[in-house]
């Protein structure tokens, strides 16, 4: 009886612990897409500022 009790424990860290491994990775991978998302933005966004800084210089 003890031993199918250890048995159940072990194997229920077993999942639990590859359950938090995938979710984490997922975590993980989900947040660099976020990054990489907002920083294409702010380039977008610094191209915009210096083509008018350029185009103000230009004109001058």
């Amino acid at each position: 009886m003890g031993d199918a009790i250890f048995q159940l424990v072990v194997f229920g860290l077993i999942i639990l612990g590859s359950v938090s491994f995938t979710l984490f990775i997922r975590r993980l991978l989900v947040n660099a897409s976020y990054k990489n998302q907002r920083l294409h933005n702010i380039e977008q966004k610094l191209d915009a500022i210096i083509e008018k800084m350029e185009k103000d210089n230009t004109s001058n």
